[in-house]
């Protein structure tokens, strides 16, 4: 598939009016951040909270400028082409505020108006199952409504590319599952769509591909089964104790540990094997080491980010 945004090399760094720990007074959001996406994938880039998710969507939208690097978004230049991008892209900001007194239909048609489009409301509402609610205020809808009216106006200009900041953030479930099947309808439509997201089960649920980003460094890119299933060697067995365990005690099935993760008061342990759990049991029995919430599981995306990053994910 051919590519419709390629990113090479890019870095984002702020200059600050106070200085780090380190006593820097420069902050690199994003550093040396190259991937591509495909045409009519949907790529997610997955990471915690201060990932540098969104500064890298801004730049590739053109909002924001980069420090260095090069990104190209259907052909064009995100610097010296960004009126060109920006008519065939359409962006759902982590957060949106609208115009007061002014209904969902005439939004649409003011935004569609932006574009010299020709746009009709009832549709397009209908689309992402408002069409009910054309003759309300936003500030009348629920929280997923408001997210599914925020969609709907991404696609006034009918994009090519659909860029979704943290699109579920604050949703219930019910309304999350609601929007996840609205990104799979659009997607569909033959519309690209890279999205950011700090969910793991989302990402797994919906993306072709995933780029975990941690510290404004992608640290691997690929579809989710396959980036889980190069961790399917291992079980992991995670519990709670009351004080740190040292990792001589692991020694009679060290042989069977693949890693161990010991973040008091939890430890993880990766094994090859389900034969030596009775073992690890039996182990903390003989060293009176008091645990509890004894949990086994095969590998998620969650473990991957623990593989890459020697941390739990924190969302």
């Amino acid at each position: 598939m051919p590519s419709v945004i390629e990113v090479k090399n890019l870095k984002k760094v702020y200059r600050l009016s106070k200085p780090l720990e380190s006593g820097s007074r420069e902050f690199e959001a994003v550093r040396d951040v190259s991937f591509f996406v495909e045409k009519g994938e949907i790529f997610g880039i997955l990471g915690p909270n201060g990932a540098g998710k969104t500064t890298t969507l801004e730049i590739i939208e053109t909002i924001k400028k980069q420090t260095s690097g090069k990104v190209e978004v259907l052909g064009f230049d995100n610097l010296e082409a960004s009126n060109e991008i920006k008519k065939r892209i359409g962006v759902q900001l982590q957060s949106s505020e609208y115009l007061p007194a002014i209904t969902l239909s005439e939004l649409l048609e003011l935004f569609g108006s932006l574009y010299g489009q020709a746009v009709k409301p009832l549709e397009l509402l209908g689309f992402v199952g408002l069409e009910d609610k054309a003759g309300e205020e936003v500030k009348h809808l629920s929280g997923g409504q408001k997210q599914r009216f925020t969609i709907a106006s991404s696609l006034v200009n009918e994009p090519d590319i659909l860029f979704l900041d943290e699109p579920t953030t604050g949703l219930d479930p019910r309304a999350r599952r609601d929007v996840w099947q609205l990104i799979r309808s659009i997607n569909e439509r033959g519309i690209t769509i890279v999205m950011t997201t700090h969910y793991m089960e989302e990402a797994e649920f919906l993306c072709n591909r995933v780029a975990i980003m941690d510290r404004g460094q992608i640290l691997k890119i690929n579809e989710p089964k396959r980036l889980i299933n190069d961790l399917a060697h291992t079980t992991q067995v995670s519990f709670l104790v009351e004080g740190e365990i040292a990792e001589a005690v692991w020694e009679p099935v060290k042989s069977q540990i693949e890693k161990i993760y010991s973040n008091y008061p939890k430890v993880i342990l990766e094994i090859r094997s389900l034969d030596i759990i009775g073992h690890i049991v039996n182990i903390l029995k003989q060293h009176n080491i008091s645990f509890s919430g004894f949990t086994v599981k095969t590998a998620s995306l969650e473990d991957v980010y623990l593989d890459l990053t020697g941390k739990e994910y924190e969302s």
